[in-house]
């Protein structure tokens, strides 16, 4: 049987507890994998190993960071079939819609990101009386934590 893993600083892992749920394809109620049982032990390590990749993601050069976006995007791309096998398996969906329009839109997601951290954004303010102005950059801001609904995990991994 498939185990599907943690993936933490680098590393696939199993759960700290060692635990495991079954991975049911809803289309069938077949169980077609394993899936690493996570707590707030498992999240503590990924918000950690996060926490101290920050620093260097966030002085990675805007050009590199958008580099890696897009090689994102041409990897899914690449992976089209095996990805959306893997989704339609996992949701119960149609094959033919995940090929056409959740993986598509997952790979554009982050193309769309790749090519938008080039371009300078800021809006600005200008404070009445003041003779200053306020400007608003977009930066990194820090670990976050995302739940994706099971049903488009990839694609909205990317927004």
């Amino acid at each position: 049987m498939v185990k599907i893993f943690n993936y933490i600083n680098g590393e696939y892992a199993s759960s700290l507890s060692n635990k495991w749920l079954d991975n049911y394809n809803p289309s069938t109620g077949e169980v077609y994998s394993k899936i690493a049982s996570s707590d707030s032990k498992d999240i503590e390590k990924a918000y950690q190993a996060a926490k101290e990749a920050f620093p260097a993601w966030s002085n990675t050069p805007i050009e590199e960071r958008s580099r890696i976006l897009i090689k994102i995007a041409d990897l899914i791309e690449e992976k089209l079939d095996f990805l959306a096998e893997a989704e339609a398996r996992d949701n119960g969906k149609p094959l033919n819609l995940a090929k056409s329009v959740d993986i598509p839109r997952a790979s554009a997601n982050f193309r769309f990101f790749g090519n938008a951290i080039t371009q300078f954004s800021s809006d600005a303010h200008e404070s009445v009386g003041l003779n200053t102005i306020n400007f608003t950059l977009r930066q990194p801001i820090g670990v976050v934590g995302c739940i994706s609904p099971w049903n488009l995990p990839l694609y909205l991994l990317g927004k």
